[in-house]
């Protein structure tokens, strides 16, 4: 089975450089998807679920080391910069491997040998590295959502965020629930997500962010599967499993 790998780049010179190098150094591995962004890149991890992650650590939307948090330890993630001395030596110091821009094919190439040799075990926790990049790479601050325009009928109202019970992304459109009525936007999930504050917003599915001070709590379906219950709404909330040990003990 082909090693699944996900390249995360905004730069458009450097996935293609990255991309061409990637097909020389591991021919016998899959590119299931580049992104041009950290929302994209995210979704992209959920759909397809890569063993290997390529992340450049500024992008638009969620950032690389945002993606990384998310992931955790369920993909072997690679770094990509073109930072300073400070953020090499916070790299250097933990067990993350990275590739400075412009990525050079011999740099690639060890760090492919190292990815192979890794590919059998469990991915590291990356949470100490992480919180070293954030000192050393300070992200710029966003403003978090506050309202949002949702159209209701023939009208277009403005929804306090704090009322809403869960977002759930559709063909389309995202469903915007809350207690007794919902509405619709024409924002996917993924646009969304960057600018929910994740300490009030759980993503429990690819699909689906639901509001923590919501939830009323969580069963067991089966042995495997868990779903949300709410409060204020009849509706239960699958949680896939990416995202189970949001509610484990």
């Amino acid at each position: 089975m082909k090693t699944r790998i996900l390249i995360a780049e905004d730069e458009p010179l450097m996935r293609e450089r990255l991309l061409d190098m990637l097909d020389t150094a591991w021919p016998e591995a899959e590119v299931v998807q580049v992104a041009e962004n950290g929302n994209d890149a995210w979704d992209g991890f959920l759909e397809h679920e890569p063993e290997v992650v390529f992340l450049d650590i500024r992008m638009p939307g969620l950032s690389g080391l945002e993606v990384a948090e998310r992931i955790g330890k369920s993909a072997h993630i690679v770094f990509v910069t073109a930072y300073d001395q400070y953020a090499v030596d916070a790299f250097d110091a933990g067990v993350v491997d990275y590739l400075l821009k412009p990525v050079q094919a011999d740099r690639l190439e060890r760090a492919v040998a190292r990815l192979r040799s890794k590919l059998g075990a469990a991915p590291v926790d990356l949470g100490d590295i992480l919180r070293q990049l954030k000192t050393a790479i300070p992200e710029p601050k966003r403003e978090k959502m506050k309202w949002i325009k949702a159209t209701v009928g023939k009208q277009i109202r403005l929804i306090d965020v704090d009322d809403v019970l869960f977002f759930q992304s559709d063909t389309k459109y995202t469903r915007v629930v809350l207690a007794g009525s919902e509405a619709l936007v024409r924002i996917p999930l993924k646009d969304l997500m960057s600018g929910l504050d994740p300490e009030q917003f759980w993503q429990i599915h690819r699909c689906t962010m639901v509001n923590v001070n919501a939830i009323a709590a969580a069963e067991r379906v089966d042995a495997e599967r868990l779903q949300v219950l709410l409060r204020d709404c009849d509706e239960k909330l699958p949680v896939s499993r990416t995202f189970a040990h949001l509610f484990r003990d």
